[in-house]
């Protein structure tokens, strides 16, 4: 076989393999990139320079006018007003008509000038007395304290600083004087500042006891509660002595038995945050039906603290409840259409503001409720004696 046999045969063996993988190809074939030349890109940024360059020198040329332009309006020729044309044209004095009749500026200008003096002749008051009664009228209406009373009081400072503060209580605005309420330095520095106490000995003298069945200030009688304390509302208290009660010189004549009974009150004005409960005792009753006026005695616990302490409620669980419901309103407030109109949008809007009040109110009376301190019957007191006692001995 020949060259170009084998050459042809080649050629044909190639053709149905190319036209076989044409149709194959995943993508195409890709575009020429089209490149610009760099020159005319040059030639191009020279020329656009080049007439910025122009454009910029011609406009900061200055122009000049070939003639004057002939002016089309002339603002020389302004009408003058007519109160402006009797007025004088410069500064020169001015010139005087003939003198008028009873004119008596030449007579005083020349009894000025002997040295004469010149009485001032009187001059009637402008204003007509009854605008001046009016005007009176109403500065007294202004200055009367009928709508805004003031009230003045002198505040004394402490002796020996010698100094007295006058301050205004705005009672008639229902404003307390608060501007100058002393702050806790200012009680420091009139602690400091006090006066001092000069006396080296003291004026009262030893006294002998009152009676031998006294029952001296300092004594404590110990009792427990008959009935118990609740400070939601006020209320009387009964206790009952425990132990046999002796005098205070000698310690041995029985002044108070076991089983007198103590009658006192408690305090329910409760404010947040407050553990124990207030008392006092007015009355002891003896088992013989005799009694004595205890004159608001105090009371404490076993160790000696003001008040009793036992079960306090701060009504966590309504505060909860308050605040689940102004929740719920605050949301079902929130809950609207976006596509209302303005009539739905303003009674919405109203309806949200009233809940939400609604519902802030709610909260803030729950706070305002105060603690609800419980004592339980039975539970141990104290009494402290303040004053001494004139008692008599019990069954003797």
């Amino acid at each position: 076989m020949s060259d170009t046999d084998n050459r042809g045969h080649n050629m044909e063996t190639e053709e149905p393999a190319s036209d076989t993988t044409a149709p194959m190809r995943l993508r195409g074939e890709p575009p020429r990139v089209t490149r610009l030349s760099r020159k005319a890109l040059m030639a191009i940024g020279l020329i656009a320079c080049a007439g910025l360059g122009g454009a910029l020198i011609y406009a900061l040329q200055t122009r000049h006018g070939g003639s004057a332009n002939e002016e089309l309006y002339s603002t020389r020729n302004r009408p003058t007003a007519d109160g402006l044309t009797d007025l004088p044209r410069d500064y020169t004095g001015p010139r005087l008509g003939p003198p008028l009749p009873g004119d008596l500026g030449r007579p005083i200008l020349d009894a000025q000038n002997r040295g004469q003096p010149v009485v001032p002749p009187p001059i009637r008051p402008t204003v007509d007395p009854a605008e001046q009664r009016r005007l009176a009228e109403e500065e007294a209406a202004r200055t009367s304290r009928v709508f805004f009373q003031t009230e003045a009081r002198t505040l004394t400072a402490p002796a020996g600083t010698g100094s007295a503060a006058t301050t205004t209580n705005l009672t008639g605005l229902g404003l307390p004087g608060q501007l100058n309420a002393p702050t806790a330095q200012d009680r420091q520095i009139a602690f400091l500042n006090a006066a001092v106490d000069r006396r080296t000995v003291a004026p009262d003298r030893v006294l002998a006891p009152a009676s031998p069945y006294v029952l001296q200030a300092g004594a404590v009688i110990p009792a427990a509660l008959i009935m118990g304390i609740r400070s939601d509302l006020p209320g009387q208290i009964t206790a009952q002595v425990t132990e046999h009660i002796y005098d205070s010189p000698t310690g041995r004549m029985l002044l108070v038995p076991q089983g007198t009974r103590i009658i006192g009150q408690y305090d329910n004005a409760v404010q947040f945050g407050q553990r124990r409960v207030l008392l006092v005792w007015n009355r002891l009753i003896f088992p013989n039906g005799r009694s004595i006026v205890l004159e608001r005695q105090p009371g404490a616990d076993t160790q000696g603290y003001a008040g009793l302490e036992g079960g306090v409620d701060y009504h966590w669980w309504e505060l909860a409840k308050a605040a689940g419901l102004s929740t719920l309103l605050s949301v079902g407030a929130e809950l609207a259409i976006d596509d209302e109109d303005r009539l739905l949008r303003a009674i919405r809007n109203g309806g949200q503001d009233t809940i939400n009040d609604a519902g802030q109110q709610i909260i803030r009376r729950q706070l305002n409720v105060p603690p609800t301190l419980t004592i339980r019957p039975g539970f141990p007191v104290r009494v402290i004696v303040t004053r001494d006692l004139v008692l008599e001995p019990y069954g003797g």
